[in-house]
């Protein structure tokens, strides 16, 4: 894998990059946020929402607090 780029690692800044989207629509409310996780796969949900909570904690609470059923989104 010399000179190339770890999956792993062009995933997770992938799903970083789209977190920086669902936090700037947290404001917007949980249907905006729901409705930009539903164009990501079940696994880049997961990791969007790990990522918010990787950078803004405090963020996560709120989203989760104001989505209770937010789990069934990633389905």
């Amino acid at each position: 894998m010399d000179g190339q780029e770890n999956p792993c690692d062009s995933w997770w800044g992938l799903v970083k990059y789209y977190a920086t989207f669902v936090m700037e629509r947290v404001e917007l409310g949980v249907e905006a946020v729901k409705q930009l996780l539903s164009t990501l796969s079940s696994d880049e949900r997961w990791g969007v929402m790990m990522a918010i909570d990787e950078a803004q904690p405090e963020m996560f609470e709120e989203l989760t607090a104001a989505a209770p059923d937010w789990v069934a989104w990633m389905g």
